[in-house]
């Protein structure tokens, strides 16, 4: 697609490694809530901030922002996959079936919320734990997904990367900077402070269908390491996205915005479905709504998969 095709991109100066590292050192959360708090930014969802967002509720409707997942032999994008259907015993004319998925809930494709203890960097994990002594092979004794049991939710903004750059989608090379979030929450007029979780759209289907191989293949489009400056600023407790990081990101560093889930506690819901979203939000005029995240509560487990829903 040729540079017209695909809209503007403004070019600036990227953030070099010792900002970079200064974003993830200064927005450092561990001990803000206790030394020994495994909620994490999501004690940013207050009481005051749910009914807020209740109160964006005008339609009645809901939204899901999940990918569909597919489990049949011929569909399911990794082999680990797996579904059995079983028919029970019949009972008095009667019978029903019940069926048992193994699934994995992580990597790029399964709709799913990453738990505090997910990943790690240098600086070692949320709180200040060593993986060594919190990961077990029977799961988490420290930042599991259930600490997160009571649900996540509070007032959501979407902001539209491809409607501001009258785009069809985040290509490569062209990552999202953290300025550029700013520059859309000032055109979309909206505002994202403590509590707002932040959706961000990529247009991560349309970069699919145009490019073969999709966000398997080693470089793929998406979020630069700038945003997370724009994260830690605005006490974000949850980041939703179509597009995860960007690959390659050019730091000597595991990841360009993951990081966040364990210097900031930041709650991340990756692979989101948000093209009807947009949408709805560009036909409406409205970028901001009720969300809903409802984790499973499975003790000890470094993530589920989500079916998040907006509620409009």
């Amino acid at each position: 697609m040729s540079a017209e095709g695909r809209g503007s991109y403004e070019l600036r100066q990227a953030p070099d490694l010792e900002e970079v590292l200064g974003y993830l050192e200064e927005g450092r959360n561990w001990g803000r809530w206790g030394e020994d708090d495994q909620v994490g930014a999501p004690n940013l969802i207050t009481e005051e901030k749910v009914r807020e967002a209740t109160a964006l509720v005008a339609q009645g409707r809901s939204i899901s922002l999940s990918r569909p997942i597919m489990i049949s032999p011929d569909d399911a994008p990794d082999p680990r996959w797996g579904y059995v259907m079983n028919r029970l015993p019949e009972r008095s004319g009667g019978a029903g079936s019940d069926d048992v998925l193994t699934l994995g809930c992580h990597g790029l494709t399964v709709t799913h919320l990453d738990a505090l203890g997910h990943l790690w960097d240098a600086s070692s994990m949320w709180g200040g734990r060593r993986s060594t002594e919190v990961v077990t092979d029977r799961g988490l004794t420290w930042g599991g997904i259930e600490h997160w049991r009571n649900g996540l939710v509070t007032r959501g903004v979407l902001l539209d990367v491809p409607g501001h750059r009258n785009a069809p989608y985040v290509a490569l090379g062209e990552p999202v900077h953290g300025w550029e979030l700013d520059e859309i929450c000032d055109a979309q007029g909206v505002d994202v402070g403590p509590g707002d979780a932040v959706l961000v759209y990529c247009g991560r289907d349309r970069w699919e269908a145009a490019e073969p191989g999709g966000v398997e293949r080693p470089e793929r489009p998406g979020l630069h390491a700038s945003c997370l400056r724009f994260l830690s600023e605005r006490d974000t407790p949850m980041l939703v996205w179509d597009m995860i990081d960007a690959a390659p990101h050019g730091y000597p560093i595991p990841w360009a915005v993951h990081g966040a889930i364990s210097n900031f506690g930041i709650a991340l819901v990756d692979n989101a479905d948000l093209a009807t979203l947009a949408t709805t939000c560009r036909t409406e005029g409205r970028f901001e709504f009720m969300l809903v995240v409802a984790p499973l509560v499975v003790v000890g487990a470094t993530g589920t998969p989500v079916n998040p829903l907006v509620i409009w």
